[in-house]
């Protein structure tokens, strides 16, 4: 195992420098070895910061150091020691539990526990960024906060699909055309999207249903996004991406980008990151619903808008739209 060392030594009367060069090396998650030593497993782009923060202390006044070290032989069990995140993830998984508590359902509005949910998944992306020994812990961690995922959803939104377990089963478009597609009316944009992906490419000739419960879908009827359906949540995948999976068009990298921007408005960003896309399209639909309260006037011009994004990205990959 290889370490950068960075010894630094600044002086007392700069503070701002020193809370300044602190606060960045914390947020490295680096190991301290003593005061004014900061270890970190090497790594090219961490060596390029911690060059970047030798730069700064010198140009404070102080001095600094950037050394690289060798494998430690049994050593090296000791200095990664230094690097635990086991309590940061405990702390996380009780405040996890603490929005997981079902007393909290109707104790809290939504906007507050979507927002609650968020920062938590902030946090724990953060933490798996300077986790550079991951372990039991963040899997663990990772699993609780996937299930609150679900459970928050759940509770704010009763009507939304649980995620199955399923192999998604690769069919055939022919076999699906001029069918009638039902779905939860009050779209929104899993529902608004898939049904967009539907009409423009899997069934032309599509006819939607919009359901006031999904109890009330009939057997002739292909169901998307709703507990039971053809077409809902499997796994990871929200229905828009289930429907791509199961119609063999993941191979769209426009489509695909859509689908980011779908997942993150549905469920939240994955640990990849939220799509660079998502508020803006959230923003654009907001203003569609306040202006359109029929399912199918809002489909239409959503799905205006759906098909522009999906022709600005397939220009960009330099495909036919």
């Amino acid at each position: 195992m290889n370490w950068i060392l960075l010894i630094l030594s600044l002086p007392s009367d700069n503070a701002t420098a020193r809370t300044r060069i602190w606060r960045s090396l914390k947020s490295l998650g680096c190991g301290t070895l003593r005061d004014g030593a900061w270890l970190l497993p090497h790594r090219e782009d961490l060596e390029t910061i911690l060059r970047h923060q030798a730069e700064e202390a010198r140009a404070a006044g102080g001095s600094a150091w950037l050394l690289t070290m060798g494998d430690q032989g049994e050593a090296d069990r000791d200095l990664a020691a230094l690097f635990d995140r086991g309590p940061d993830y405990a702390a996380l998984d009780q405040a996890l539990d603490r929005l997981a508590d079902p007393g909290l359902d109707g104790g809290q509005d939504a906007p507050t526990q979507k927002k609650m949910l968020r920062g938590l998944r902030r946090q724990f992306e953060q933490l798996a960024a300077i986790d550079y020994f991951p372990g039991p812990a963040r899997r663990a961690s990772e699993a609780r906060l996937d299930r609150v995922v679900r459970l928050v959803r759940a509770r704010i939104n009763p009507g939304e699909p649980s995620a199955r377990d399923a192999r998604i089963e690769r069919l055939d478009p022919a076999a699906y055309r001029g069918r009638l597609w039902a779905t939860r009316r009050d779209l929104w944009v899993d529902r608004l999207a898939s049904a967009w992906l539907i009409r423009r490419f899997i069934d032309a000739d599509a006819r939607f249903l919009w359901l006031e419960h999904p109890g009330d879908c009939p057997d002739a009827a292909l169901g998307f996004d709703f507990d039971g359906a053809a077409f809902t949540h499997v796994g990871e995948r929200v229905s828009f991406e289930t429907l791509l999976a199961s119609f063999e068009l993941e191979g769209d990298a426009a489509l695909m980008r859509i689908g980011a921007i779908v997942h993150s408005l549905d469920v939240g960003a994955n640990f990849g990151g939220m799509a660079p896309e998502a508020a803006g399209l959230e923003a654009l639909l907001k203003g569609l619903k306040i202006r359109i309260d029929d399912d199918d006037r809002l489909l239409d011009e959503g799905g205006r808008l759906l098909d522009d994004l999906y022709a600005a990205f397939a220009e960009k990959n330099g495909e036919r739209t």
